[in-house]
């Protein structure tokens, strides 16, 4: 029974019990929820909530309670949860819940948003926030958080068959928005592109495949002189070359005279990698002194080889008409360059963009392809382009016969005269000087 007490005037009073401490409420609410006695532990919650009015654990809990049954008591117990304890993620996700069975678009990305301020990696937020995107109709707001979702799931060491699907689910409706901006632009610039040229038109079309994501814009990377402020163009307009027709008219020719070369055992043609002895293991260690890749050079260094040019007089004559790349001790370079069947040229950047670098395709057999930067062309016999190779290129023949083209430097067509002087000058006088510095040419 209660013990008694006595008060100062002598009359025997009944002591007051204290009651259950905080941490035995929670404990009996904890045990009533694992007894799935969930009325128990509401009752022992708001007992909580008498002693701590904003306990986050109870706030939460009968947060919880009143989320799965429908009641918007729900936002007001998780909203002074989370203002007891902010820095608790789960708390905002589910404030997030309670907004959204409430219909409050706002308030469901407000507390979504919160807990990305928290951690920008948790992924359920990002993957709701998403979902809201999608719901409200914000279709590139939903594509940039469908985006971190699958940056999320890709960066995860292990992956179980649920992210997988995730994954798959966030790569489908990044490829929807992109599908539909992409039928958006179209349709806005069909009336303009009707008029546009052929170069402005493949610029503008390269800005919106980057834009979308569907291609990467590759810069030079030159591993010896880098002109500076020069445009960079994987492949430059033929408005540049006005020789280009002449150049590709003297193809049967050319060809003609490489067969002969070709024809001949002693024609001199070498591996084109010969890397100096002692040099680290590389991308180009596998056809280093290989005839996988060989050439045969009519310039090499600034240096005519007579000997070729004998043999090939018509190439050699039409070699001529071209602004070569002639800078002293260092160009211009003008090869037939073979590859053999099943041949790869890994993928790789020039010395220098000061020159451009011509292709006439000779002999192309099907299965050759070649690429600069984001763009892949087929070679085409008597076709001839020319190209930035300080952006990242590569070759390929997957064929069972050789590929040959003729291959040769020139200027750079957005260097001035006054540019080309001063190149020319410097190297003529300083020449070995330079060092490494001055590489211009592999």
């Amino acid at each position: 029974m209660p013990h008694a007490a006595v008060r100062n005037n002598g009359a025997p009073v009944m002591r007051q019990q204290p009651g259950p401490s905080l941490e035995m409420l929670l404990q009996a609410a904890e045990t009533a929820q694992r007894a799935g006695d969930g009325a128990r532990a509401c009752a022992v919650f708001h007992d909580v909530l008498g002693i701590a009015p904003e306990h986050p654990v109870a706030l939460n809990a009968l947060g919880l309670d009143a989320l799965a049954r429908g009641d918007g008591m729900a936002v007001g117990y998780f909203a002074r949860a989370t203002t007891a304890d902010p820095a608790a993620s789960p708390l905002w996700m589910n404030l997030a819940s309670a907004y959204r069975g409430l219909g409050d678009s706002v308030g469901e990305q407000t507390a979504l948003e919160r807990a990305l301020a928290l951690d920008q990696r948790n992924l359920m937020a990002n993957v709701r926030l998403a979902e809201l995107q999608d719901r409200v109709g914000n279709t590139a707001a939903a594509a940039f958080r469908w985006g971190g979702v699958a940056t999320i799931v890709q960066s995860l060491p292990e992956r179980s068959p649920a992210l997988s699907q995730l994954l798959v689910r966030a790569s489908d409706r990044i490829a929807q928005h992109t599908r539909a901006l992409s039928d958006a632009i179209d349709t806005a610039l069909a009336p303009l592109r009707e008029d546009a040229a052929a170069d402005d038109r493949r610029r503008i079309d390269v800005c919106i495949d980057a834009m979308l994501g569907r291609r990467a814009i590759h810069a030079p990377v030159p591993h010896g002189l880098h002109f500076p402020f020069l445009p960079a163009d994987e492949f430059f307009p033929r408005r540049h070359f006005p020789w280009l027709a002449a150049f590709e008219a003297a193809t049967p020719a050319i060809r003609a005279e490489l067969e002969n070369l070709l024809a001949d055992g002693a024609s001199g043609f070498a591996p084109y990698v010969a890397m100096t002895p002692g040099t680290p293991p590389n991308r180009w260690t596998p056809l280093d002194g290989s005839d996988l890749w060989s050439a045969r050079y009519l310039w090499r260094y600034g240096v005519r080889d007579e000997a070729v040019c004998t043999r090939c007089p018509q190439t050699a004559a039409m070699l001529e008409t071209l602004p070569l790349a002639d800078i002293p001790g260092r160009g211009p370079s003008a090869f037939f360059s073979v590859l053999k069947p099943g041949t790869r040229l890994p993928p790789h950047t020039g010395v220098s963009n000061i020159r451009s670098v011509v292709h006439l395709p000779l002999i192309v057999p099907d299965r050759c392809g070649f690429r600069v930067g984001g763009e892949t062309r087929a070679w085409r016999v008597g076709e001839a382009f020319v190209f930035d190779d300080t952006i990242e290129h590569e070759a390929w023949n997957d064929s069972d016969e050789i590929r040959a083209v003729l291959i040769v430097d020139v200027w750079n067509p957005h260097l001035t005269a006054s540019e080309i002087a001063m190149m020319r000058r410097m190297f003529g006088t300083l020449g070995a000087q330079l060092g490494m510095a001055g590489d211009v040419v592999d």
